[in-house]
């Protein structure tokens, strides 16, 4: 489970009822939502909440940091909590459903030197695709 939440209150984040829903929303292992799944869920926990109150405390979730925009293959943004825990993306090519991995080894050790064209790399974003059970 991610520790969104935990991770919001210690940088004394003003948790208002509309961005502590949303974080909650959020808060959980393989948790990749679009904006329009986080507003469905939060609607459930805070009928009144706004589709605007959603997406603004999405853009600021991302900017400070706390979570992370993932896109694949032109579809909807989705939002992941696990923004403090290295990991790659498993992606389904037929539903788009997206769950965390962690692989062994280090993929920036992988890149050869005279690969890297004089850059100093600091992250490496690397996607696995193929097909879940469900859609195989």
């Amino acid at each position: 489970m991610s520790d969104l939440l935990e991770r919001l209150r210690g940088r004394g984040w003003r948790l208002t009822s509309q961005r502590r829903v949303v974080a909650e929303v959020l808060d959980g292992d393989h948790v990749h939502l679009t904006a329009d799944e986080v507003h469905a869920r939060a609607t459930q926990r805070l009928p009144e909440i706004s589709r605007a109150t959603v997406y603004n405390t999405l853009g600021e979730l991302v900017s400070l940091g706390e979570v992370i925009e993932v896109s694949t293959d032109g579809r909807a943004k989705r939002y992941d909590p696990n923004a403090h825990q290295p990991h790659q993306h498993l992606v389904c090519s037929g539903c788009g459903t997206i769950r965390d991995v962690r692989p062994l080894g280090d993929p920036l050790a992988d890149l050869p030197a005279d690969q890297r064209f004089g850059f100093t790399v600091s992250e490496v974003e690397v996607t696995y695709r193929g097909l879940c059970p469900s859609c195989a």
